[in-house]
């Protein structure tokens, strides 16, 4: 059962009209900046937004790091403004579903980036998430949060849903797993989805930490498909990394 929602704020309401989240775009012709999970971590976030570029946010924005609540207001003006869009990611879900009521557990880092956040940020916050997209493709590009499926270059992304994640959103979200339970109580992450990475296309996720040298992980598998994992820790002790890309040859 879902530990009620502490503090004094009321929930948000769950607007009927909040589209899917497929309609966010990448523009054309842009340079991008493929930015990592943030988790709180607004000082490097602020210096990531710090371009030209028009921003990709591989989604985890909140939980753990010193700043949830600033670190929200930047991706919400960044939406806001045009310079740049946010994936969903498990983070996200969790968050959305305490400030609207849904059924959730508030473990302790949702519960003081809950505590450090106003109304009025809820409020703007909530559709914001709500439409956020689990994944996007631009050419021979694709954005993701956790993991990739081949059923993602067919589906549009689903809205977020009122129960249980299942399927391709499960596998956008959090990935793969062995089915085997790790000593700190999550689950074990497999990288079986990078060898189904067709030939010719790099995936860009967060969510799962595998660099060992401070830098964006990079995995090719038999075929010549790529997975860049760009989290490298931002508000775990680690740090916030990110990705210049030059303009694709076709859009979305």
């Amino acid at each position: 059962m879902a530990e009620a929602l502490p503090y004094s704020a009321m929930p948000v309401p769950i607007a009927p009209s909040v589209p899917q989240a497929s309609p966010q775009v990448i523009p054309f012709g842009r340079a991008l900046r493929i930015v990592g999970d943030v988790h709180g971590d607004a000082r490097a976030f602020a210096a990531a937004l710090e371009t030209d570029r028009f921003v990709i946010q591989l989604g985890d924005l909140t939980d753990y790091g010193p700043d949830s609540a600033t670190t929200l207001e930047m991706a919400l003006r960044m939406r806001e403004t045009g310079r740049g869009l946010f994936l969903l990611g498990n983070h996200d879900l969790k968050l959305v579903r305490a400030i609207t009521g849904r059924q959730v557990r508030i473990d302790p880092p949702l519960a003081a980036t809950l505590a450090a956040l106003p109304q009025a940020l809820r409020e703007r916050a909530a559709p914001m998430l709500e439409q956020a997209p689990a994944w996007l493709l631009q050419g021979n590009r694709f954005f993701v949060h956790g993991g990739f499926h081949t059923a993602m270059l067919e589906e549009a992304p689903p809205p977020v849903p009122e129960g249980r994640v299942t399927g391709v959103l499960a596998r956008a979200l959090y990935g793969e797993h062995t089915g085997r339970i790790q000593p700190d109580g999550y689950p074990e992450r497999s990288l079986r989805w990078v060898d189904r990475i067709p030939h010719g296309l790099t995936v860009y996720c967060g969510h799962d930490r595998r660099s060992t040298d401070g830098r964006p992980y990079i995995r090719t598998n038999a075929a010549g498909g790529v997975a860049v994992f760009v989290d490298t820790g931002a508000g775990k002790g680690g740090h916030l990394s990110w990705i210049d890309l030059p303009p694709a040859s076709s859009g979305i």
